[in-house]
């Protein structure tokens, strides 16, 4: 319940308790703060056994955080009946990007060399070919569209 107060969270708020309650009544204000805690989780213990009651034998086994959508989820992902275990084992996603990256560079380099190679042989000709690394000039701005803002 209090997983993230640290120490110094801690101690602050027990200083701000002793300044705001005294001394003499903080025993009391955390007897009645317990009291209420324990209280309120009987009541809720007793909600859940009474639903659980009023719904039958066939749903013992509900238990109420898997209401929570994301712990549905998790439980549902976890279950090995879809085999997801076996496909999220299988999946290494650095030797995937590794392929991926391997493709690239060599799709690259074959690229590069073959567009030199026909530029040279085309000599200015178009050809039909668009040269990807040619880089704009810095006075050439690109084409306005007037549509498209």
């Amino acid at each position: 319940m209090f997983n993230d107060i640290g120490p110094l969270e801690l101690v602050t708020l027990v200083l701000l308790a002793v300044l705001v309650f005294g001394p003499e009544k903080l025993p009391k204000m955390i007897q009645d703060v317990t009291r209420t805690i324990r209280k309120i989780r009987e009541f809720s213990d007793s909600a859940k056994l009474d639903i659980r009651q009023e719904l039958g034998p066939e749903f013992k086994d509900f238990e109420f955080e898997d209401l929570n959508p994301k712990t549905f989820i998790r439980k549902q992902l976890d279950n090995d009946e879809l085999g997801l275990k076996e496909i999220r084992n299988g999946f290494d996603l650095k030797k995937e990007m590794a392929e991926v990256t391997d493709a690239v560079h060599s799709r690259d380099s074959d690229t590069s060399s073959s567009s030199s190679s026909s530029a040279s042989s085309s000599s200015g000709s178009s050809g039909g070919t668009v040269d990807m690394t040619k880089r704009p000039e810095p006075d050439e701005r690109p084409p306005f569209d007037a549509d498209a803002t």
